[in-house]
């Protein structure tokens, strides 16, 4: 945590409020199988192997500044290099739109629930703000992991119209849960989407790289959930010797 604390020392005051991202934070949302067996009958033929390796490669090719690309033109991307050939861009727009009619598969990361205990006596309010299809799907997924209680506020990308890396989408969140943005945390998977876009819109941001060596400071690297109770304190030492 030594480089986290340094990180921080340029913002205002100490976190009273914590944001989540969802998909690759607190669920594991990934369908590799099912995803391939809709490209098959898409006319692609895709190993689920290939198509993990794919969409994880993905994930960072288009983790950048706006313009936000459309969903067809990830979904392109990763089937061409799960496929090795390229894919229509109309073959990915119908994956696109087919996959979110798929059964959802959600698998609750095993660090999750040690954070949201650990968060309790530190923070005021906690919530989650995700690009995701609705609201409703969201709250459907956080309760079947039993998990959605935990929440004072919920926000979607698809019901509240905006959606990450614009500021305004984790302003709205900050506003959800009756907090100021510079006492807020936001963490997620994707260091420019979820950290630095965050830390742009005047949240701490922090990146939960779960395959990192949890050193990094630009932005602010963690490797477990587990550690965000300290990072929440570790805000508050800062303060205190500032």
């Amino acid at each position: 945590m030594g480089g986290h604390v340094d990180a921080m020392s340029g913002e205002p005051g100490p976190i009273h409020a914590v944001l989540f991202d969802v998909g690759g934070t607190l669920l594991d949302v990934s369908d590799h199988f099912g995803w391939s067996n809709l490209a098959s009958r898409l006319g692609v033929e895709v190993d689920p192997e290939a198509l993990a390796h794919a969409w994880r490669d993905g994930l960072r090719e288009f983790d950048r500044p706006p313009p936000v690309p459309a969903p067809r033109e990830f979904w392109q991307w990763v089937l061409g290099r799960a496929a090795g050939r390229p894919v229509p861009l109309r073959t990915a727009e119908q994956f696109a739109q087919e996959m979110t009619e798929l059964p959802p598969v959600a698998r609750l990361y095993s660090d999750v629930r040690r954070c949201l205990e650990g968060l309790k006596p530190l923070v005021k309010t906690v919530g989650v703000l995700s690009n995701s299809t609705s609201e409703e799907s969201l709250r459907g997924l956080l309760a079947d992991a039993g998990i959605v209680g935990r929440f004072q506020a919920i926000l979607s990308s698809g019901t509240e119209g905006v959606r990450k890396p614009e500021a305004e989408f984790f302003l709205r969140g900050v506003r959800r849960l009756g907090a100021m943005a510079s006492e807020t945390l936001y963490v997620g998977d994707l260091a420019y989407t979820d950290a630095k876009a965050a830390s742009l819109a005047g949240l701490y941001g922090v990146w939960l790289k779960r395959d990192g060596t949890g050193f990094g400071e630009d932005p602010p690297e963690i490797t477990s959930l587990s550690e965000v109770p300290e990072f929440v304190r570790a805000s508050r030492r800062v303060r205190s010797h500032g």
